[in-house]
C-alpha cells in the first residue's frame, strides 16, 4: 500500500524545466543512435580553456577541496567586484558579491530574499523559461510583458510604466536576451531607466550573455546610466557561457549590501558554498588570458550567420538576425 504523501501546495503552479526536458530527450535520442541536434540547454560545445583547467588541477594537488566562506572565497569575490565595477562603471566591494552554484541559483536566492507573497515582478517575453516559476516559488506573481518583432523584441518604457501596480517590486532585464538574441540600445536602456526610477523599481539585470554580442551591437549596462540606477540594480552573471564552464556551476550576484546579506543567509541554510575547486578555476577565468573568449565568440558568430541564412531560405519562414 502506498503512503498517501501530500506535497506542498506551492508546487502546484510550478512546471518542470522545459529546457532540461528537451536536453534530456535529445540525449536519449543520441544514445539510441539517432542523429539529432539539441535545441535545449544553451551550452557552448567548446572545451573549457586550458588555463582554467590547469588552475583547477593545480589546486587539487595543493589539497583544495574544503568548505569555504558561504559567499565564496575572497580572491574570487575581489576578481568579480573588479570585473563588474569596470563593466558597469560603478564601485563594487567584495562584500557586495555572492558566489552561488550557477546563475540560476543566484536568481533563485534573489527572488527568495526579495519577494513577499503577492509581490509582482515584470518579465518581458519571450523569456528564459525559469523566471516565472522562480518568482512563483518565492510567493510572487510574474507579470508577463509581450514584446514585438518590430521593437526587436525589446520591452518598451511605455509597456513597463503601464504594467506597474502598487505591488510591483522589480523588472527582469535579460540583456542580451535569451531566447530572442535582442540587445538593448543605449537609448532603450536610458528610457527604461527613467521609468525604473519613476516607478521605484529594482532592476534584476541578468547579464549571462553580455560577452556574446555580435556585429555593431554593444552591450549597454542599465547600472551605468547613473549612480541612482546603480543603487537600484542587482547584477546576475557567471562563467558558464563566456568560458564554456556550464558544468563547473559558478554564478554570482552583485547588489546592495542588505540584499546580498539576505541572499547569503538563504544560501547558508541551503547549499552553503559553491564548489571550492570551481571557485579557484573561476579566478583563473576572470584574471587570466581572454583570447579564448574572442575565439569562441567568433565561432558562434559564424554559426549565427549560417543559421540565419539557412532559415531565411525556407519558404514562409522569417528570421530576424540575433544580435
Amino acid at each position: 500500500m502506498t503512503f498517501p504523501l501530500k506535497l506542498a501546495s506551492r508546487l502546484d503552479p510550478i512546471k518542470p524545466s522545459i529546457t532540461l526536458a528537451v536536453t534530456a530527450k535529445a540525449a536519449k535520442l543520441k544514445a539510441d543512435g539517432i542523429d539529432v541536434v539539441s535545441f535545449g540547454a544553451g551550452e557552448p560545445d567548446f572545451d573549457t580553456p586550458d588555463h582554467i583547467k590547469d588552475a583547477a588541477r593545480e589546486s587539487l594537488s595543493k589539497g583544495v577541496g574544503k568548505y569555504t566562506d558561504v559567499a565564496g572565497i575572497l580572491p574570487l569575490r575581489k576578481a568579480i567586484a573588479a570585473e563588474l565595477s569596470k563593466v558597469h562603471n560603478t564601485e563594487l566591494a567584495p562584500d557586495q558579491i555572492l558566489v552561488s552554484t550557477g546563475a540560476k541559483h543566484s536568481l533563485f536566492n534573489l527572488f527568495m530574499a526579495l519577494l513577499d507573497p503577492g509581490d509582482e515582478v515584470l518579465i518581458p517575453a519571450p523569456y528564459w523559461v525559469s523566471y516565472p516559476d522562480m518568482v512563483m516559488l518565492a510567493g510572487g506573481r510574474p507579470v508577463i510583458l509581450e514584446t514585438k518583432a518590430e521593437d526587436d523584441f525589446a520591452v518598451t518604457a511605455q509597456q513597463v510604466a503601464a504594467a506597474c501596480s502598487p505591488r510591483t517590486r522589480a523588472i527582469v532585464l535579460n540583456n542580451p536576451s535569451n531566447p530572442t538574441g535582442a540587445v538593448y540600445t543605449k537609448t532603450q536602456i536610458e528610457a527604461l531607466a527613467k521609468v525604473v526610477v519613476d516607478k521605484d523599481l529594482l532592476v534584476i539585470s541578468d547579464d549571462i550573455y553580455r560577452q556574446l554580442v555580435y556585429g555593431d551591437a554593444t552591450y549597454c549596462s542599465i547600472a551605468a546610466v547613473s549612480p541612482e540606477l546603480a543603487k537600484r540594480t542587482v547584477l546576475v552573471d557567471g562563467v558558464s557561457k563566456t568560458y564554456a564552464m556550464t558544468g563547473w556551476r559558478i554564478g554570482y550576484t552583485a547588489g546592495p549590501l542588505p540584499l546580498i546579506k539576505a541572499m547569503t543567509k538563504i544560501q547558508g541554510q541551503s547549499t552553503s558554498n559553491p564548489t571550492h575547486i570551481s571557485q579557484i578555476a573561476t579566478v583563473a577565468a576572470l584574471t587570466g588570458p581572454q583570447d579564448c573568449v574572442a575565439t569562441m565568440r567568433a565561432a558562434f558568430d559564424e554559426r549565427r550567420k549560417t543559421m540565419v541564412e539557412l532559415l531565411r531560405a525556407i519558404p514562409n519562414v522569417s528570421c530576424r538576425e540575433p544580435k
